[in-house]
């Protein structure tokens, strides 16, 4: 099965397209201002000597500017914007010139320790930031067809190759992603090295011998390298007052249970914590850092359909399997212990003291990607609109200045979202994912046409012969979809067509006329957030379609009032709501009079309701307490825009009578 070029895509989508463009035109501009403010750019002029100062942010920092390369580069291949050009025609030469010759390009290093590479990398990262550097230089070469930044993803990964391909494990990376980035390269260039280093990466995780000695060691060393920063940057600021550092950026401290501390220990020296546990064929259990756990699976999965080992995709399966029956989120995030940033244990999933990290999120929707382009199953794709429309389009305000970084199912204190993080890791990754979002609608085979996702779009798919489909769709808010087929002459493929799991009973039509359909399929268990992806199907048309031919499906737009399993001990007696694909909330500013953490609901009198004039035109759901106290649901993704709120997706059920 291949996937398109996201720029055979043109999305026209009523809820996507303004969306898009706001990122395009708000979002970016705005995160790259904040790049500016916090001297992440100016840590690339500082290497090349174009300014003086010290450097700021994270070890880490320079991965979120090549995130916004990534995201303003497909962003301008869809939304012409000279303001956003400038910036990455400026920002690619000042990596071209910071770039050292032989290829690297770490600034923390390169400017704290210029004799130093690849020490404590379990903990500080540099492989992680090539591999966004990598992943920004083929998004700029595919948009604008030059070759200066494949250039430089090219020596990145040469060095990356003369340096670790045929070492030893210890020399695995303790954050996910240049694995990610080596297989993308290798898809561009062909250069088989690149995907020899990413098997060798994944290959060799969890094999570090004695890893809680090597981690230890690593900490000391990652410990005295940061306090030597510390001590120059008090030196410098003592010799600079005028350059003193600026309002520092918020962070986003989450509920923290008793015990968080040693579990977090525990996690990090078992190598739990960052997936080095058990090689990846044993690892049958989601574990520790979330966004490091997804990153893991889609580098897998990418290794996979790559190589063709099948040894690799019954782990795979037994993973994501056991993440959404035990560990996910009913709006599919990820996540459910502060500290490690990760996952518990199964059933653990307090709603207040939820992570849900949105790169979390955007990292569980890459690998549901892969699988979908894997196994055709429906249930990746269904999970991955499910984490689309929740988890993750929560993550950013509609004003595309405001951001979230966890996202919690449940706020006693009135939780307002920022504009930007100290940690600012996920306003970049969710635009690139958004400016990315054509990618992942449909797929192909020479006789085989997928549709994943029902995004209003016009795709030119390149079967035997060259059919353009235009696609019409009222989702979230209604379940009427349209696909328009144009080709220049009668030809015979299938067309595979998912039916969501959220859906009931749905009519289909070819040129007017109805068809037979099948009913849903059931999930066989109850998972632990209630919400079952393994529902979806897809349902095959084959025949000879003609040009012009339409194909009208009108899905039931079901309110569903979902149960948790009676083993998530926090969520007992509590219901949430969803309708088609959105999980819904109750926020303190639609329900001042209410108590929100202990109103029961009569989810009989539930109704929705078309809101135009509410956070962007929204479907509300309108009912009433128990009590008969009025109420208004509204979509998760689009809570804390209104100012500072208390917020419950899990609600009290009424007792039965």
């Amino acid at each position: 099965m291949q996937a398109l070029d996201p720029r055979q895509v043109h999305i026209t989508d009523d809820f996507w397209a303004p969306r898009l463009k706001t990122n395009a035109q708000t979002a970016l501009l705005h995160q790259w201002q904040q790049l500016e403010r916090t001297g992440c750019i100016d840590n690339f002029r500082l290497v090349d000597g174009q300014v003086e100062g010290f450097r700021q942010g994270w070890f880490f920092a320079d991965s979120d500017a090549y995130k916004w390369l990534d995201a303003a580069c497909r962003a301008t291949s869809h939304h012409d914007s000279q303001a956003l050009q400038a910036r990455i025609d400026a920002f690619a030469t000042l990596l071209v010139a910071a770039q050292a010759p032989d290829g690297y390009l770490y600034t923390y290093n390169q400017l704290h320790f210029p004799d130093v590479r690849w020490t404590n990398l379990q903990i500080e990262h540099e492989l992680y930031c090539h591999g966004h550097l990598i992943e920004a230089a083929i998004a700029h070469h595919e948009v604008t067809g030059e070759r200066r930044m494949l250039h430089v993803a090219e020596k990145a990964a040469d060095l990356l190759v003369r340096d670790f391909l045929g070492s030893g494990p210890e020399h695995t990376p303790g954050h996910q992603e240049v694995e990610i980035a080596l297989i993308r390269l290798y898809e561009t260039t062909g250069q088989e090295d690149y995907l020899d280093l990413a098997q060798q990466f994944v290959e060799q995780r969890g094999r570090i011998p004695r890893f809680a000695t090597h981690l230890f060691h690593q900490n000391r060393s990652a410990d005295r390298r940061t306090a030597h920063v510390q001590d120059a940057q008090a030196r410098y600021r003592a010799e600079h007052p005028e350059r003193a550092a600026g309002q520092p950026a918020a962070t986003d401290q989450p509920l923290k249970p008793p015990g968080i501390p040693a579990r977090y220990l525990l996690s990090a020296l078992s190598g739990q914590y960052a997936q080095q546990h058990h090689p990846v064929r044993r690892q049958k259990a989601p574990v520790g850092h979330a966004v490091r756990f997804a990153y893991l699976e889609t580098a897998v999965a990418m290794l996979y359909r790559a190589r063709g080992d099948e040894t690799l995709l019954p782990a795979l399966e037994r993973a994501w399997a056991h993440m959404v029956a035990r560990r996910m989120h009913v709006t599919g995030g990820l996540g459910s212990v502060p500290a490690i940033e990760g996952f518990g244990r199964d059933y653990e999933l307090d709603p207040e003291a939820a992570y849900a990290e949105t790169c979390a999120a955007l990292g569980c929707m890459f690998w549901n990607w892969q699988m979908s382009l894997s196994t055709a199953q429906a249930q990746y794709a269904d999970l991955f609109e499910w984490q689309l429309y929740n988890a993750s389009a929560v993550g950013m305000g509609l004003d595309g200045k405001s951001y979230s970084y966890k996202n919690p199912l449940a706020c006693r204190d009135g939780a307002s979202r920022q504009a930007w993080y100290e940690v600012p890791c996920c306003p970049s990754n969710l635009s690139r994912t958004w400016a990315h979002l054509g990618k992942y609608l449909y797929s192909h085979t020479r006789n085989a046409l997928w549709v994943h996702q029902y995004v209003g779009s016009e795709a030119t798919i390149e079967l035997h012969t060259p059919v353009d489909l235009e696609v019409a769709s009222a989702l979230p808010w209604q379940g009427a979809v349209t696909l328009r087929l144009r080709h220049a002459s009668p030809a015979a493929f299938t067309l595979y067509l998912r039916i969501p799991s959220w859906t009931g009973d749905y009519q289909l039509a070819v040129n007017g006329t109805e068809m037979q359909t099948a009913p849903p399929s059931q999930a066989a268990v109850l998972p632990a957030s209630g919400y079952a992806p393994q529902r979806a199907t897809y349902l095959p048309i084959s025949r000879t379609w003609s040009p012009g031919d339409l194909v009208e499906i009108a899905f039931t737009m079901l309110l569903t009032v979902r149960r948790p399993h009676p083993r998530v001990s926090s969520l007992r007696g509590k219901v949430a709501l969803t309708r088609g694909p959105l999980v819904y909330c109750l926020e303190s500013v639609d329900n001042p009079a209410l108590d929100l953490f202990d109103t029961p609901l009569d989810t009989a009198s539930l109704k929705p309701e078309h809101r135009p004039e509410l956070l962007g035109g929204v479907w509300v759901l309108r009912g009433q307490t128990t009590r008969g106290d009025p109420l208004t649901a509204i979509p998760y993704y689009a809570w804390a825009n209104r100012g500072p709120s208390q917020m419950v997706v899990w609600t009290k059920e009424a007792p039965p009578h």
